[in-house]
């Protein structure tokens, strides 16, 4: 598959990232199936959180890929720490952020993570702290780049004050119908409810400081309300997508994702699919380039309206 490079780190990743959050809805032959499909295609970069089935997530994946050190060469491993749903609260002081990890590492059978995301903007953050974590994670050996989730300019920019390690990659929700961060670069200055900025232009933000934006739920409207897919409250943009894949000889699901990556930001979109044809399609996805008009078309047919 065609490769990008993980913000100003010399990680060489694929354009796609297999999302790990459902794989505890596959027994152990459907989890094999998958993991061996996934490298198959050559999406060797698998994205998991320690929230994900309450940690299970990472054991069955760690299971699936019958993990050992000559498996452990050939992935690439991004895992995300921060949310503690047994307190209700977003936790990113240095004792959870080590102890995360360490537990981390275990489920997925391995001696170090190569991404680290911190999961959502924990409010009483400590920078410091942070660094702190950061520093032991990589001395050791556990960690060798990281990253955030969720996070605006000035929160990013709050931590590197105090993380000496660049921040390699944003996760943020972005797909077609879910595409603010777009839209309200086409607003500016203008009086209307697109004009909005609601992430502090981080679009912009990731592009001048090479961070790479890892959108999650690029099917997904709303939040997690549904998917756009096929959905009869989307009609337009839904012909428009038929159109487009019929052209590219390709499902639906493909121009979806190839709609993200056409974007010059060089996107790493995170699917979430188990479903191993759908992956596939996903993956076709690195090797389409829409064109600007198509990519315009679709913007639009989501209800997306041009000033």
């Amino acid at each position: 598959m065609r490769t990008i490079k993980l913000g100003t780190s010399t990680l060489e990743v694929p354009v796609v990232a297999v999302g790990c959050m459902r794989i505890n809805s596959l027994d152990k032959a459907q989890a094999e199936r998958f993991v061996r499909t996934a490298l198959e295609e050559g999406a060797n970069f698998f994205e998991h959180a320690d929230i994900y089935g309450a940690g299970k997530c990472e054991e069955i994946f760690a299971e699936a890929i019958q993990m050992s050190p000559s498996v452990r060469e050939k992935v690439i491993l991004q895992s995300k720490c921060g949310i503690r749903p047994d307190k209700g609260m977003f936790d990113f002081s240095k004792e959870h952020i080590l102890n995360s990890v360490d537990g981390i590492l275990k489920r997925l059978k391995t001696d170090y993570l190569d991404v680290l995301l911190l999961h959502r903007p924990d409010t009483l953050v400590e920078p410091e702290e942070v660094a702190e974590a950061f520093d032991r994670l990589e001395s050791s050996g556990k960690v060798r780049h990281f990253g955030v989730s969720n996070q605006n300019p000035m929160q990013i920019q709050l931590l590197q004050k105090f993380v000496k390690q660049p921040i390699v990659a944003n996760q943020l929700q972005l797909s077609i119908t879910n595409a603010t961060m777009i839209s309200q670069g086409f607003n500016v200055n203008m009086e209307n409810a697109a004009a909005v900025n609601r992430d502090g232009s981080v679009l912009d933000f990731c592009r001048l400081h090479d961070i790479t934006i890892q959108p999650w739920s690029p099917f997904q409207y709303g939040f997690f309300e549904g998917v756009f897919l096929g959905n009869e409250k989307f009609p337009e943009l839904n012909k428009k997508i038929d159109e487009v894949a019929a052209k590219y000889e390709v499902s639906n699901t493909t121009i979806a994702i190839a709609w993200l990556l056409r974007h010059p930001a060089n996107m790493q979109p995170v699917i979430g699919t188990m479903n191993v044809d759908r992956l596939r399609d996903c993956v076709k996805a690195a090797d389409i380039r829409l064109t600007r008009e198509e990519w315009y078309d679709i913007f639009r047919s989501a209800g997306n309206i041009l000033p």
